[in-house]
């Protein structure tokens, strides 16, 4: 069987090297290199478990100029821009991953999901397998039979039934049910007072958002407690859920840049020594990437 195309959501690895590892850890000039450093060593630690042959980066570019603020002008308005020191970092990240002849993506119309979510379809297209390297739930919702679904490198993958007992509903339902409850890390409005677990229970009584909305009095009739007032609730925030429902799901037609191979690539080993020098790498570090990225013994 044909090994699965590696997509990596990122920026959430960049932001877990930042809050978790110190910012003592400085580069060659003395500015915070924490998170460049740290998910550099997560792709370290990925590329000689898995060894895969296909893997693309993708990367959040602008909080503020995908298309969905054009739908939704408050979408992520919760979130401060990234500082400049990790801003800065981000650019190392990226600029390590080039070096090392690894497909990085990023656009300033889409985010991170939409460019995974189009790499996915191109690879379901053509008969592949993912595996989709994220903590981010709402990246489940590309999730097909025979894909995978990891926070690496904590636990273990995740096919569609460990996701739906994970979440408490499909894989393709993920959309459905933040766009019902809201997600409040996104800034996405949902039904005032429904929850997550709630709209799961919707979403396993009429399958789909499109479903729930065509019976809205069926809610009235569940076997759950305050049914008639969800049911007026729902009724209520119609225009809410269909606004939220254009934000939640995962565009999956978005512009790729043409450079970007997703097969890896020989590396430039003086791009990649004059990163090391400017991030104050050891030699046994840089000694062990060159192995990894020949497949020599270090």
């Amino acid at each position: 069987m044909q090994p699965p195309i590696l997509l990596v959501d990122s920026s959430i690895y960049v932001f877990r090297a930042w809050f978790t590892l110190p910012d003592s850890l400085c580069d060659a000039q003395g500015r915070p290199a924490n998170a460049a450093l740290g998910f550099v060593e997560f792709a370290h630690r990925l590329l000689a478990e898995r060894a895969p042959s296909r893997i693309a980066f993708a990367f959040d570019q602008s909080l503020s100029s995908n298309f969905r603020h054009d739908i939704y002008p408050d979408y992520k308005a919760n979130r401060s821009p990234a500082p400049v020191a990790l801003r800065q970092q981000f650019d190392q990240a990226r600029a390590f991953l080039r070096a090392a002849g690894l497909c990085e993506l990023s656009s300033p119309h889409h985010e991170a999901d939409d460019l995974i979510g189009t790499l996915a379809a191109r690879e379901r297209a053509r008969g592949g397998r993912l595996l989709i390297l994220t903590a981010d739930k709402d990246l489940a919702q590309l999730i097909g039979p025979r894909d995978q679904w990891w926070d690496f490198p904590r636990g273990e993958p995740l096919d569609p039934r460990a996701l739906t007992r994970k979440f408490g509903v499909r894989p393709e339902q993920i959309a459905d049910q933040l766009a019902i409850a809201g997600d409040k890390a996104d800034n996405i409005p949902g039904v005032p007072g429904v929850g997550m677990a709630t709209a799961a229970k919707l979403l396993r009584r009429f399958g789909t958002l499109d479903a729930l909305l065509a019976d809205i009095p069926a809610i009235g009739t569940m076997k759950l407690r305050g049914a008639g007032r969800l049911m007026q609730l729902i009724d209520a925030h119609q225009d809410t859920i269909r606004l939220a429902r254009r934000l939640t799901g995962i565009e999956c037609a978005a512009t790729l840049p043409e450079h970007a191979p997703l097969a890896r690539q020989p590396p430039d080993f003086d791009a990649l020594e004059n990163w090391f020098d400017l991030m104050a790498v050891g030699a046994a570090r840089r000694a062990s990437w060159r192995a990894l990225l020949t497949g020599m013994p270090a």
